[in-house]
């Protein structure tokens, strides 16, 4: 195909973003389930999907890219691929536009003739998928990825359709109310195993410190599906998710070897921040806050690649920069040679542990200046330098500036 690398990256933006998508032939005898497992729970066991979806695709036509709502108010776009045989569709979506409250959901299902007993499954297929609220981004990709597949704007077009099954059409499929089992038709649903990978990626995102990609995953709802225990407190949802969300990206930190030290110190500030929360735009502002500071937190502390020695000897310096932290005091403190601890630091670290140590108290000193208006000599010996001339000649041997020049300029 033409076009593979571009519907690669498409698919990629797709996964970001966490919206299910499928490419599907027209041979196809295995019908993928494009629709999350929703069906196939609702339906008895012997009833063929395939015919049943295959006749939605063949109204698809050339060169036009479908958007529309099905019978469950779950959102698609679909289009067939230009110059394959036999024909390939691409389907994007289950998405919804958004929350859905209790009543819209039970209105639409016993208008489906779902059974009440599956309501509460269903309850809880909504709150796990993915929310996109503003389809303007969807739209704007598709377009783009429309000219790469078309040649041009005006080779295509992007058209709502209103095509669903009818209730009456999806009536003798169904099973009856006394062969369900509500938890095992949710757990069979595959929106559970998507919602498990969009926790995956965001912890794998954190552990390596991809500060964008961990906020677009929030940002973008892709992150929102936990279950709501609290149906009638919106507040008391979203604190139980975010102290969830601390929850995981304390996990990830650990993952991305960073010192449980630093972690603790870290999630016990977000925990009482949580509390503190109260209205809805500050959860969203604090959720962001947490994926900022926990990937600063991996940036700054991880301890990936360094052997336990070398950890235990890094653990200490951001412990105490107070400390003596000079090579012998180390060395006695680990109790190893001074000579193979100063090797082997310098081999792990690039740098000597004089050098790693200096840098340390001359950051911490930046820190200060920026955020306090302590006198130089009290900050000198915050950072473990309590000679304020010493001070002085370090911190410009790093900044290029003294501590005097640089606060003079940042103010």
């Amino acid at each position: 195909m033409y076009y593979q690398t571009e519907l690669k990256f498409f698919q990629k933006i797709l996964n970001n973003f966490n919206i299910p998508w499928n490419r599907i032939t027209s041979k196809d005898t295995e019908f993928p389930e494009v629709d999350l497992g929703l069906r196939r729970q609702l339906f008895k066991k012997d009833v063929d999907l395939v015919p049943l979806f295959m006749h939605l695709l063949s109204g698809i036509t050339p060169n036009v890219i479908y958007h529309g709502e099905d019978e469950y108010l779950c959102r698609y776009f679909a289009f067939r691929l230009p110059d394959t045989s036999p024909s390939e569709y691409f389907i994007l979506g289950p998405y919804i536009k958004g929350e859905l409250s209790n009543h819209t959901v039970e209105n639409m299902l016993t208008g489906n003739g779902v059974p009440p007993v599956l309501f509460p499954s269903f309850l809880k297929f909504y709150t796990n998928l993915t929310v996109v609220s503003n389809e303007t981004t969807l739209f704007t990709a598709l377009n783009t990825l429309g000219e790469v597949l078309w040649g041009s704007l005006e080779n295509f077009k992007i058209e709502k359709t209103q095509q669903r099954l009818k209730p009456t059409e999806l009536a003798e499929f169904m099973h009856d109310s006394d062969e369900i089992n509500p938890e095992d038709v949710f757990l069979k649903m595959q929106v559970i195993e998507t919602q498990y990978q969009a926790e995956n990626s965001l912890m794998q995102a954190v552990s390596q410190g991809l500060t964008n990609k961990a906020e677009m995953m929030i940002s973008d709802s892709a992150f929102q599906g936990f279950e709501d225990r609290l149906p009638d407190n919106k507040i008391r949802n979203l604190k139980n998710y975010t102290i969830i969300l601390n929850t995981l990206l304390r996990k990830s930190a650990e993952y991305g070897s960073v010192p449980t030290l630093h972690i603790d110190n870290l999630s016990s500030k977000f925990a009482r921040k949580i509390e503190l929360t109260n209205t809805p735009e500050e959860f969203h502002l604090l959720h962001q806050e947490m994926i900022r500071k926990y990937c600063l937190l991996v940036k700054n502390h991880s301890m990936k690649g360094y052997s336990l020695l070398i950890r235990k000897a890094l653990t200490f310096i951001d412990v105490d920069l107070t400390a003596d932290l000079g090579l012998k005091a180390m060395a006695e403190r680990l109790n190893v040679n001074a000579s193979y601890l100063s090797t082997l630091f310098k081999k792990e670290t690039g740098t000597t542990l004089t050098d790693y140590v200096s840098k340390k108290r001359i950051d911490y000193a930046i820190l200060l200046l920026n955020t306090t208006n302590m006198q130089i000599q009290t900050i000198a010996q915050y950072c473990g330098i309590p000679d304020v001339n010493y001070f002085t000649k370090t911190f410009k041997k790093y900044v290029n500036r003294t501590p005097k020049e640089y606060r003079e300029s940042i103010q």
